[in-house]
């Protein structure tokens, strides 16, 4: 491995898993706001994804990315069956799709940045899975209040599907976006 990629793909790494944590801070306006922040986020995650898949134009670019957060989320005691899960599953079909697509084009980068996309969501998914733990968690953590506005979000099935399909035109449009402002990275991967 070249000594810059050393330090450059750790670091954004660690970039991909603050903005994580941003969306979980969010849930401090609304839990409304941390339940969907997975539907914007690929517009961050997208920039952090074609910048470890050019610089690795192979095997690794979405487990490294995922790989680290799910350690430092496992290590901060964050871990969950449906997190765990739900990142394994999200980084094995990016990580599928990219080898079939190719890892050194921006086709392949393109198209495993949809399943990547939905990371977050595999960190927010206890509540739909583990609703009534969840809630307690709520009622011990947040201000009074808060796991009434969160059962509220977590019933409205429909806002969820929507945004769970929103999720897919984001990661379009966040891929594209990123290309444009990354232009050095995007340029070192093939079109096909």
């Amino acid at each position: 491995m070249k000594k810059s990629l050393f330090w450059q793909i750790p670091l954004a790494a660690l970039a991909y898993f603050l903005m994580i944590i941003l969306g979980a801070a969010s849930g401090a306006i609304h839990p409304a706001c941390f339940a969907y922040a997975g539907t914007v986020l690929p517009l961050l995650f997208a920039f952090a994804y074609l910048f470890v898949a050019a610089k690795m134009q192979c095997f690794g670019a979405a487990v490294v990315l995922n790989g680290v957060s799910l350690l430092i989320l496992l290590i901060g005691g964050e871990g969950n069956p449906a997190l765990i899960i739900g990142m394994v599953l999200v980084t094995v079909l990016a990580e599928v799709l990219r080898r079939v697509f190719g890892y050194n084009s921006i086709k392949g980068v393109r198209v495993s940045f949809v399943p990547l996309a939905y990371s977050f969501y595999a960190y927010t998914l206890h509540w739909w899975t583990e609703t009534e733990h969840s809630l307690e968690e709520a009622v011990e953590e947040m201000p009074a209040g808060y796991a009434d506005k969160m059962a509220k979000v977590i019933d409205n099935i429909p806002v969820l599907v929507i945004m769970l399909i929103l999720v897919i035109p984001v990661a379009i449009l966040a891929m594209r976006l990123a290309e444009k402002v990354m232009k050095k990275s995007s340029d070192s991967l093939s079109l096909f």
